[in-house]
């Protein structure tokens, strides 16, 4: 298994993309797989803010403005995801907009995120660092998981947390 910070959030990341293919399919199973974006959604986010952010802030070469920036994203991002799960029928009009807005936003931070923060990782931080950091990020993420970090209850507290992050 990869331990490059860089290469396990771009699997995230390919992770949600296939997610979101998959959570626009009417036939899918939306509410388990909702579950599974949620879930992964949040325990990305907690580990790298708790462990990958502040350490690349402290990279001269890494655009501390962008890692700020991508925090506020998250917190944008908590907020459309506890919108889509607060919307029951996943067969609505509704949810299907709500879906569109955490794609929206979520993509948006994805590539900023991926030509911005994780090319800079990649440049400026030594192999080493990123495979450490990349055992940091995968620990406190699976811990994250391990504690139902997507649970409705949970996102609304994150939710409320974030919301003074987000301009």
């Amino acid at each position: 298994m990869a331990t490059d910070v860089v290469e396990l959030i771009l699997a995230d990341h390919r992770r949600f993309e296939e997610l979101f293919r998959q959570l626009r399919d009417r036939s899918s199973d939306r509410s388990a797989l909702l579950g599974e974006l949620a879930a992964l959604l949040v325990a990305h986010a907690e580990a790298e803010e708790s462990e990958v952010y502040p350490a690349l802030k402290r990279y001269r070469e890494v655009d501390a403005e962008e890692v700020d920036h991508g925090a506020e994203e998250h917190a944008e991002g908590h907020q459309a995801l506890l919108a889509l799960m607060e919307e029951a029928d996943t067969g609505s009009e509704e949810w299907e907009e709500k879906l569109e807005e955490l794609v929206d936003a979520l993509n948006h931070h994805v590539d900023e995120e991926e030509r911005t923060i994780l090319n800079d990782a990649r440049e400026q931080v030594a192999d080493e660092r990123r495979a450490e950091l990349g055992e940091l990020f995968a620990r406190v993420r699976q811990d994250r998981l391990d504690d139902d970090c997507g649970d409705l209850e949970y996102v609304r507290k994150l939710a409320k947390a974030t919301a003074d992050r987000i301009d």
